[in-house]
């Protein structure tokens, strides 16, 4: 199963979803529809590596570089996302860690991996 991950920004939750699935078996890619950054948030790479999962050469990425054809699913990570021609299978309304303490980025990576997991 191909799953794609989109949030505004792409630097953390999308990030942090897009390694527990992979992680976890599945093909997937995360995007961020006015993603302005060049590196994944150091606090998300941190969290994941806690689990053992390096997302450290991940980048953010535009929607409008993606193929939306190629994957079977696509979440929203819960930030108001709106694009037009973006078929979502849900929105998983999760709260945005990003400049927050370690403590937030846990409670967000903990809840992306019991999401995925559903989808096992």
């Amino acid at each position: 199963m191909r799953i794609l991950f989109v949030c505004v920004g792409n630097t953390c939750r999308s990030q942090m979803a897009e390694g527990w699935a992979k992680h976890l078996g599945f093909e997937a890619a995360s995007a961020g529809t006015s993603t302005n950054q060049r590196k994944v948030a150091p606090n998300a790479v941190t969290v994941m590596a806690e689990k053992g999962i390096d997302i450290g050469e991940q980048y953010p990425k535009h929607i409008d570089d993606v193929d939306v054809s190629l994957y079977d699913l696509i979440f929203s990570m819960g930030c108001g996302v709106y694009c037009p021609n973006l078929p979502l299978n849900g929105d998983w309304e999760l709260d945005d860690p990003f400049g927050q303490e370690l403590d937030a980025y846990r409670k967000t990576r903990d809840e992306i991996e019991r999401r995925i997991r559903e989808l096992l």
